[in-house]
């Protein structure tokens, strides 16, 4: 029940800035302490990014709703995650997608099996966590409508637009140490769009930094 009252109290603030009704609708209903450590969990609701092992994060509230929300996920959609982690956000992501998949993929072994026990314990059943190099994508289930990206790129991957359908739209941090958070839209070639400075754990892998 204290979760409870502090997952409400979490989606009223965010309802201050700005967010949309159906991204703080799909926030209400995932348990984010369910995502985070045992030694977190009284933290859970508290709008700033945790600790979730090896030297990864979960990212805060905020910038959850802020991603999900420039992304305008439909039903039926199908999304790609770069950067599972816990599986928090990719739950959120599932929620909004409802009849669609999420397909979330994490380079990390041991968070992939965090996050999939995760999903499970939360009841989220149309998420995929794949262990791959997300900073190629994930070629096999493209093409998308939607790719978030939850860790600071170099520069865009060619490689995740060309996995959008038109139409489509990627976020995705970019940047070492100032990152800009870009939404890119592919519509008569592709359209680029800064929306503010964020920090993110960086990419790693083919197209993103060395592991």
């Amino acid at each position: 029940m204290e979760f409870e009252k502090q997952r409400i109290w979490l989606i009223e603030e965010l309802r201050q800035h700005g967010i949309s009704k159906r991204v703080l609708d799909a926030m209400k209903s995932v348990p984010r302490h369910l995502f985070v450590p045992e030694r977190e969990q009284q933290y859970a609701y508290a709008d700033y990014p945790l600790s979730i092992g090896m030297g990864q994060t979960i990212s805060a509230p905020h910038m959850v709703a802020i991603m999900c929300d420039l992304l305008d996920i439909q039903d039926g959609m199908n999304i790609l995650e770069i950067g599972a982690g816990s599986g928090y956000h990719a739950a959120v992501m599932a929620v909004l997608a409802g009849s669609g998949h999420v397909y979330a993929v994490e380079i990390v072994e041991s968070l992939a099996s965090l996050a999939r026990e995760n999903l499970k314990n939360a009841g989220i059943t149309n998420v995929t966590v794949v262990v791959e190099d997300g900073s190629v994508g994930l070629p096999g289930s493209a093409p998308y409508d939607r790719i978030s990206v939850a860790c600071a790129a170099p520069e865009i991957p060619s490689v995740l637009t060309d996995q959008l359908k038109p139409g489509g739209k990627l976020v995705i941090p970019v940047g070492r140490i100032m990152q800009e958070l870009y939404l890119i839209t592919k519509i008569n070639g592709i359209k680029k769009e800064a929306k503010g400075g964020v920090i993110f754990v960086p990419l790693v892998g083919k197209k993103g930094y060395p592991i």
